[in-house]
């Protein structure tokens, strides 16, 4: 999982599904980016068990797994918007 995680352009697809469920060819629109590529990273997202997946005729649907990995999502985000400085800055 923490592996999936890792990668930011996965965390984005991550943060984008935090709201709907997405069609693949509708995430690699709004990043700009080819269907394979974003096909491959979620599928490693679907390996971590992070997202489910739902196909509706030609298309797959993502969604975010369940309501413990929305949890983990909005818990980074609030921890990221805490942070005014550098991950590294300190008041020491």
């Amino acid at each position: 999982m923490f592996e999936a995680l890792g990668d930011p352009a996965r965390l984005r697809l991550l943060f984008r599904l935090t709201h709907d469920e997405i069609c693949v060819s509708e995430l690699a629109d709004l990043d700009g980016e080819q269907l394979t590529t974003v096909s491959g990273r979620l599928k490693s997202l679907y390996a971590a068990r992070l997202v489910k997946r739902r196909r509706q005729g030609k298309h797959v649907y993502y969604s975010i797994a369940d309501d413990h990995v929305l949890q983990m999502i909005n818990g980074a985000i609030a921890h990221a918007a805490e942070r005014p400085h550098g991950p590294h800055d300190t008041d020491d």
